[in-house]
């Protein structure tokens, strides 16, 4: 399980498929909701696969962070096979990606530094 604290403002989820996947969000909900100042950036490198209770943790978290904590989630290192799965159900609509992790950081760290300016 890998959920750790980047930064003070950025919290890094690099997911694993099943069982590892929903203990892995859980453990991220539980970080954002102690601090809602997170943004988060989750990555699937490891993940090869998605199923429908993957994608409900996926929607709750988003509810959490980007809705509710108004902060930035984003996804990232998404495999062909999960990103089609999202163009499938419509959700790449609905959530943002990055191509790598340090695309990713870098773009949550530009926005965190732009915001306070």
């Amino acid at each position: 399980m890998t959920v750790e604290n980047w930064s003070d403002d950025i919290l890094l989820v690099e997911l694993q498929d099943d069982p590892a996947f929903t203990d892995d969000l859980s453990a991220a909900s539980d970080k954002v909701s102690k601090n809602p100042s997170l943004d988060v950036l989750v990555s699937f490198a490891g993940v090869n696969y998605l199923n429908s209770s993957n994608l409900a943790a996926l929607l709750r978290l988003r509810k959490e962070v980007a809705i509710n904590n108004e902060r930035r989630l984003l996804l990232c290192s998404v495999n062909t096979h999960v990103w089609g799965l999202f163009l499938t159900t419509g959700l790449n609509k609905t959530f943002d990606f990055a191509d790598e992790v340090s695309l990713g950081l870098a773009s949550l760290n530009l926005e965190r530094s732009s915001e306070q300016d």
